[in-house]
C-alpha cells in the first residue's frame, strides 16, 4: 500500500500482473523435420511429371528413376560403382581426418608447432583444393593415389580449422587446474585438451564428410573406369539422364547419412550440453 503525494491519504496500489513467459528459442522440434523439405521436392518432381509439366528429356520422371535404379542394381553396376567410390571415399576421410588432427594438436599446444604448420595450412585453406589437380596429376599420375590424395587434402583443412580453434578457445583456468593438480602431459591431453576441443572436431567433420564427397564426384570424372563419378560421366556422354540422376540421388543419399552419422555421434559424445538445438 502506499501513500497520495497531494493530500498524503494512503492509497492502494493496483496489483502487477505477471507477464507470461515468453519462448526466444526455435521451439520443441518437429518430428521429420529434416526429411520434410526432401519430400516436399519429390512430390513436386511426382506432379510435375504426372500433369506433364516437366520435360522427361530435361527431367526424367520418378518412377523412371526408380525403374533405372532396378536395372543398375539387377546388373550389379550400381553396386560395384558404390563400392569403388566408398573404398576411395573412406581412404581419403581417414587420411584427412588423422592429418588434420596431428596437425591441430601439435599446432595447439606448441608454439613451435604453430609456427612450423598453422601459415602452411592457412595457405593451403586459401587455395582450393580442386585447382591443386594438375599438379597432383603430374606427382602422382592418374591413378588411386591422386584420387586418394585431393579427398584427403580437401578433408584435412576444416578438421585442423575447428579442432585448433577449439583447442585455443580451452578457459585457461582448465589449464591452472591441471598445473595445480600436476597433471602429466598425457593425463592433460586426454583430460582436459581432447575433450576441450570435441565440439570444435565434430563441426569439422560434418565440414569434411561433405567436402570428402565434393571432391569424389569431381575426381572421378578425370580418367576413372569405375565409380559413380564414372557411371555419371559416361551416362552424360550418351545423354541417359535418368542414370546420371541415379547417381545424384546416391551421392545425396550417401551426403545425408554421412552427416546423419556426425550428428549422431555428436549429439552422444556432447549429450552434456544445452544448447537451443535440444
Amino acid at each position: 500500500m502506499g501513500q497520495d503525494a497531494e493530500y498524503g491519504i494512503p492509497v492502494s496500489k493496483p496489483k502487477e500482473t505477471p507477464r507470461p513467459r515468453r519462448r526466444l528459442g526455435p521451439g520443441p522440434a518437429i518430428p521429420f523435420g529434416l526429411q520434410i523439405g526432401p519430400a516436399v521436392l519429390v512430390v513436386l518432381w511426382l506432379l510435375g511429371s504426372t500433369f506433364g509439366l516437366i520435360d522427361p528429356r530435361i527431367l526424367p520422371a520418378p518412377w523412371t528413376v526408380f525403374a533405372t535404379f532396378g536395372e543398375l542394381i539387377a546388373d550389379g553396376r550400381l553396386q560395384s560403382n558404390f563400392l569403388t567410390s566408398a573404398g576411395r571415399a573412406a581412404a581419403g576421410l581417414a587420411g584427412g581426418i588423422a592429418i588434420g588432427l596431428a596437425l591441430a594438436v601439435l599446432a595447439g599446444l606448441s608454439r613451435v608447432g604453430e609456427a612450423l604448420i598453422d601459415g602452411p595450412v592457412q595457405i593451403k585453406r586459401a587455395v582450393p583444393t580442386l585447382a591443386l589437380i594438375p599438379l597432383l596429376i603430374l606427382w602422382f599420375g592418374i591413378g588411386e593415389t591422386m584420387k586418394v590424395t585431393v579427398i584427403t587434402l580437401g578433408v584435412l583443412v576444416p578438421i585442423y580449422m575447428h579442432t585448433h580453434n577449439a583447442l585455443r578457445g580451452i578457459d585457461n583456468r582448465y589449464v591452472e587446474l591441471a598445473e595445480t593438480l600436476r597433471m602429466s602431459q598425457r593425463d592433460f591431453l586426454f583430460q582436459v585438451v581432447l575433450p576441450g576441443a570435441l565440439p570444435g572436431f565434430l563441426l569439422g567433420l560434418r565440414f569434411a564428410v561433405t567436402l570428402c564427397w565434393v571432391s569424389l564426384v569431381v575426381v572421378e570424372q578425370i580418367n576413372a573406369t569405375s565409380g559413380l563419378g564414372y557411371m555419371i560421366e559416361l551416362a552424360r556422354t550418351y545423354g541417359q539422364t535418368q542414370i546420371i540422376l541415379v547417381g545424384l540421388v546416391t551421392y545425396a543419399f550417401l551426403g545425408l547419412v554421412s552427416d546423419g552419422l556426425v550428428r549422431l555421434l555428436e549429439r552422444k559424445l556432447l549429450s552434456w550440453r544445452r544448447t537451443l538445438a535440444n
